[in-house]
Formats: C-alpha cells, sequence, structure tokens
C-alpha cells in the first residue's frame, strides 16, 4: 500500500471512510524528511489503514482549518472524524500502536 496525496480538495473526500493517517509535512522541513519513510513502510506493513500525506505549503486551506501550527503533524480520522494527532517525529512502533487502537 502506498502513500497517496492528498490536497484542500480532495482531503474531505479521501479521509472520510475507515482509520486514515495524515501525514503534513513540506519538502523543507528536515523532521518530515525523517518521517516520510516511517510512514511508507507503515503503509506496507498496515494495508487496514489509508495513508496520505499532505504538504503544508500547496495546501494551506487544510493547514489552516485544522489548525497545523508545526510539522510533522500526523492526524488520524476514523470515518471522517479526527480521533487523535501528534507533532514532531515519531518511531514505526509508536505509530504503529497509535493506528492499531482504532482499527477494528
Amino acid at each position: 500500500m502506498a502513500v497517496k496525496e492528498t490536497t484542500d480538495q480532495t482531503f474531505e473526500q479521501d479521509t472520510a471512510q475507515g482509520v486514515v493517517l495524515v501525514d503534513f509535512w513540506a519538502t523543507w522541513c528536515g523532521p518530515c524528511r525523517m518521517q516520510s519513510p516511517v510512514v511508507e513502510a507503515l503503509s506496507d506493513e498496515m494495508p487496514e489503514v489509508n495513508f496520505f500525506k499532505m504538504d503544508v505549503d500547496q495546501n494551506q486551506e487544510t493547514a489552516r482549518k485544522f489548525r497545523i501550527m508545526s510539522i510533522p503533524t500526523l492526524m488520524v480520522k476514523k470515518n471522517g472524524e479526527v480521533v487523535d494527532q501528534i507533532v514532531g517525529y515519531h518511531p514505526q512502533e509508536q505509530l504503529k500502536q497509535l493506528l492499531q487502537q482504532y482499527v477494528d
């Protein structure tokens, strides 16, 4: 399973169903570049979760709506509702535990 891009225009539809992890990032962000391969690896390990990334520089409307002030921010949604949000770099095992609690 690959991590897909989402945009201001597609965010609500992309994240409306199931368990979703959204990685808010930017190209200039060092910790974001560290987090990205962890999210990629987890997307292979957890096919029951939908993984998306959103470039906050190109999609400021959604970032503003959810008050994304620092990146990387990882948001977890379940059936369209935000159920968790963490900021900064997190190792794969920690993210897996976070997501596991929302998977049925």
